[in-house]
């Protein structure tokens, strides 16, 4: 399915109804409306303004068009800011954020939690049972523009009660946090002080739970307008749009209130923002890395539960990014193929038409800003659902091959303390993501704790706390299970553990991490033995029973394995990496195939997708004529086969 995001409140009333022809004739089902129209249903308390959105959402029903609907809580009206300034979020340097864009409310605030209650059952009540609207977005991006975390005094109480339920006496919170380091014993819970603003670093362990505060209070703001929506729109699914490498808050526990997930896709402003390399820029700078999209559809269809959308597709140049380029012929159209290859019930591009105005005008649409003129992305759009109608209904999608176990608090513990300025998680998750998927293999990935149950191979990047459930769905994976580097070296209270880091994973390998060295840019060290690469950014000291089957080049273990557990004790380089999953498949059974750094491979069903980010042609090596596209597949195109 292909859907669009349009705001009708931005456009003359008399052009609504030919939108909504045209949508259809495009190809599209479904359109998102209304999730920054605070101000434009409630201009002042309490005078509310239904009577455009009603004509708007009759226009577009009308048309035979979807409606999904977003709460309007993403931005607050300046009238609702005057009245209660509390609301404003305040940066870590104590700065009040002002009014004037969006996303300018703090989670932990009262009266923010009120007025949202108030407003989000006002629209539930008037639009909740219409019979165009089939489901809802609960407010826009949560956490966008670093407003996860707020240092202001509403939050600091809001905290001291959430450590009070927690810890239930200072005690147990000054044990828990080590607080006779630098005499930060504390006598009660309101002695306590947000962590920022200190002399020099914060407590790791204080500033750990003031991000677990902060996510709860995301997870929180989030169910309860699920709970409304629930009451008073039944029968509507609800969703929510989240972001690309964003680990602000844990979207496992948020998502759990959801009946799918939703993400915004934007693969060239991710090749601009992610840490990619130069080279890598500029290769991939009109078409994105293969992996950048394919890492979010497989990691939200997990937090899904199986099922996701895709609710902002990029359909040109974007506005935000360094640098800002337009889409390489095709890649419009593949970038929709490739989402519905992984699991995509639905494609939505942002947006209808190209804002000549504020904030976001240089950032594309499928229309021109000029009234009703396609642009390059909306031809490529009409391309894409001609596509994806001659596909037809795509299969169920298939447990993957390999699950990757991705944990938001692992992010956090490396964001804290990372020990070498280039540790990132997300950067080392994605890079083991990306070996594997040079093999051609589906990927899931899976919260800690998850059953692994039927995966042949499961791979953890980094995980720092390991938890019961964690320990226990390792100890009955029946794979290979493969651990990275800082797995189990922390405990829940961010301390080393007893017995030396890789804390509860020691029941699985017998090692012992004595001492971490982070290495500068540039300073490698080289790897032999059962995989050949190097050493970068991060190496272990590593003492073991357990057999080494690769040495750094001073003699050391670098990679350990026992029955079916594996431990990598470094970051491992591109050519390690690539070593390392080859060796791991070989040991856990799986056929692979070499792919091309330009071509990715999916599977959905019997039916395999073959992408082609590249320059040249890449002929498939499958028997058989595509059902869709070219066995010889051309540049930045894409062909499916049946089998493969």
């Amino acid at each position: 399915m292909l859907g669009v995001c349009y705001y009708p409140e931005h456009w003359p009333e008399d052009w609504w109804a030919e939108d909504a022809r045209r949508m259809r004739d495009l190809g599209l089902s479904h359109v998102r409306i209304g999730e920054f129209a605070w101000a434009r249903y409630e201009p002042r308390r309490g005078d509310f303004r239904w009577g455009w959105l009603d004509r708007a959402v009759d226009v577009l029903a009308e048309a035979g068009l979807k409606i999904v609907l977003g709460t309007p809580t993403a931005t607050p009206p300046k009238w609702l800011i005057d009245e209660f300034p509390e609301i404003a979020p305040v940066d870590e340097d104590g700065r009040r954020r002002r009014f004037g864009s969006r996303r300018h409310y703090r989670f932990a605030s009262e009266a923010y939690r009120r007025e949202s209650t108030r407003i989000v059952e006002a629209l539930a009540a008037r639009y909740g049972r219409h019979d165009a609207l089939v489901g809802w977005q609960t407010d826009n991006e949560y956490g966008c523009h670093n407003t996860v975390l707020s240092w202001g005094e509403e939050d600091r109480k809001a905290f001291r009660e959430w450590l009070r339920r927690n810890y239930q006496s200072p005690e147990r919170l000054n044990e828990a946090w080590g607080s006779a380091f630098w005499s930060m014993d504390v006598q009660s819970f309101d002695q306590v002080e947000l962590p920022n603003l200190t002399v020099t670093e914060a407590n790791p362990a204080a500033r750990l739970d003031f991000w677990r505060f902060s996510s709860q209070a995301v997870a929180d703001f989030n169910r309860m307008q699920c709970e409304i929506i629930r009451r008073r729109s039944p029968g509507r699914w609800i969703t929510h749009n989240f972001m690309g490498f964003f680990n602000g808050f844990d979207h496992w526990a948020l998502g759990a209130d959801l009946d799918f997930a939703s993400w915004d896709s934007y693969p060239l402003g991710l090749v601009e923002t992610f840490p990619l390399t130069e080279a890598e820029r500029d290769r991939w700078r009109e078409t994105s890395h293969p992996d950048l999209a394919a890492f979010h559809h497989d990691l939200y269809r997990g937090v899904g539960r199986g099922r996701f959308w895709v609710m902002e597709q990029q359909p040109g140049p974007v506005n935000w990014a360094p640098w800002n380029p337009a889409p390489a012929p095709g890649m419009v159209a593949l970038w929709t193929i490739e989402a519905h290859a992984h699991g995509a019930e639905a494609v939505n591009y942002f947006r209808w038409r190209q804002a000549p105005f504020a904030q976001e005008q240089m950032h594309a649409g499928l229309n021109l800003p000029n009234a009703h003129e396609l642009s390059p992305g909306g031809h490529e759009a009409t391309e894409a659902a001609r596509d994806l109608a001659r596909l037809g209904d795509l299969p169920p999608a298939a447990r993957a091959d390999v699950a990757i176990v991705y944990d938001y608090e692992a992010h956090w513990v490396t964001s804290i303390e990372p020990q070498g300025a280039d540790f990132r998680y997300p950067e080392l998750v994605f890079r083991w993501y990306e070996a594997v998927r040079r093999l051609g293999l589906n990927v899931d990935f899976m919260a800690p704790g998850a059953s692994l149950d039927g995966y042949p191979l499961v791979l953890a990047p980094c995980l720092p706390i390991v938890s019961d459930e964690a320990e226990a769905a390792f100890a009955a994976a029946k794979g290979i299970v493969a651990f990275g580097p800082r797995s189990g070296s922390k405990t829940r209270s961010f301390s080393i553990p007893d017995g030396l880091p890789p804390g509860p994973l020691r029941g699985f390998l017998p090692l012992r991490v004595i001492e971490v060295s982070s290495l500068r840019p540039g300073a490698k060290t080289a790897v032999t033995g059962a995989i050949d690469g190097f050493a970068e950014r991060w190496r272990e000291r590593v003492e073991t029973r357990a057999g080494a089957l690769a040495l750094f080049a001073d003699s050391r273990p670098a990679l350990i394995a026992q029955d079916a557990y594996a431990y990598v004790a470094f970051w491992p380089d591109s050519a390690a990496l690539a070593a390392l999953m080859k060796w791991l498949c070989r040991k856990a059974g799986l056929p692979t195939i070499e792919l091309p750094a330009h071509v990715r491979l999916r599977r959905r069903g019997e039916l395999t997708f073959a992408f082609n980010y590249g320059g040249a042609s890449w002929r498939a090596p499958f028997s058989g004529a595509p059902v869709l596209g070219q066995a010889n597949i051309g540049p930045r195109s894409f062909a499916v086969f049946r089998g493969g």
